[in-house]
């Protein structure tokens, strides 16, 4: 992957890799526990993991993108959306993403693909009606930076392995309950354990996802604010799509829930989530963050 002008985050690259040793070791276990309760089942329970994997991989980001309504724009169709993600492509020296609109009122951005060459960029529509172009610049840099520092790719793959866990066990106990070995003793144990794996291992993935979701959000704002020198545009963004999350409807939220993860801003109405299981840092400690930025970048203006 080409080198960008993002200022690099060691601490978000040593959690990606701490994140992606963790899900996999977790996937080797699950598939490991299916193949040893279901022997009947392996080559079908191993041919569904593999496949769902390598497709996860390579389709992620058009099935996220779809999900969340995302369809791809010109710039004739565009032009004040494409010309702020020529510039700061062209700021950060690296290729340009497809952009993309999404028609929904929950104003939020969101970015999706394996690498840079696959990426693409997305706006809803709300968020266009509501920002000023300085501020529409600082949330695409900050949706910019998770392309260029690859965390969305991990965030995508690692989210994975809970929807791969149900899926699994359905494929295996209806492997194993209907196999000419149903009336083995294992079946029966399989029958108990396996939703008891299932769920561990979400639990786990959600947490260490969520884990990586927050700190990759911080690492985010400040790379963008970096890239473009103007942390307040992206502190008012911030401030302006939070404030206007309790006036959307509670229907369109709960569409966009479930996509929190990749979203500039939680697509919440304003009520308290725990810390453990909220999908961004909180609101006062991004603004806290992109202050001491403008302070940094303050002190280097005047060196």
């Amino acid at each position: 992957m080409p080198r960008t002008r993002y200022a690099p985050d060691r601490g978000l690259t040593t959690r990606m890799v701490t994140t992606m040793f963790f899900i996999g070791l977790l996937y080797v276990v699950f598939v490991g526990v299916l193949l040893a309760l279901l022997r009947g089942a392996w080559p079908l329970i191993l041919l569904i993991a593999g496949g769902l994997f390598v497709a996860q991989f390579w389709f992620s980001d058009r099935i996220a993108a779809f999900s969340m309504g995302a369809r791809e724009v010109t710039p004739e169709q565009a032009p004040e959306l494409h010309g702020a993600v020529d510039r700061l492509c062209a700021l950060a020296d690296m290729p340009k993403p497809k952009v993309a609109i999404a028609d929904t009122d929950v104003p939020n951005a969101f970015a999706t693909g394996r690498n840079q060459r696959n990426a693409m960029v997305c706006a809803t529509t709300g968020l266009l009606r509501r920002l000023e172009p300085e501020e529409l610049e600082g949330v695409l840099a900050h949706e910019l930076s998770h392309v260029a520092h690859r965390d969305v790719a991990v965030m995508t793959i690692a989210s994975f392995l809970g929807v791969l866990a149900g899926m699994l066990t359905r494929v295996a106990l209806w492997g194993g309950l209907t196999s000419r070995n149903s009336r083995d003793s294992n079946t029966a144990i399989a029958v108990l354990i396996i939703p008891l794996v299932s769920a561990v291992v979400y639990v786990i993935s959600f947490l260490l996802t969520r884990l990586l979701s927050r700190y990759r959000e911080l690492s985010a704002d400040r790379a963008g604010a970096l890239l473009t020198g103007r942390p307040s545009a992206l502190a008012a963004a911030l401030t302006k799509v939070t404030g206007q999350m309790a006036r959307i409807p509670t229907r369109d939220l709960r569409h966009a829930e479930p996509f929190n993860a990749f979203y500039f801003a939680p697509a919440l109405s304003g009520q308290s989530l725990s810390s453990l299981l909220a999908s961004h840092p909180p609101l006062e400690r991004r603004l806290d963050q992109l202050a001491r930025v403008a302070a940094q970048l303050g002190q280097e203006g005047r060196g």
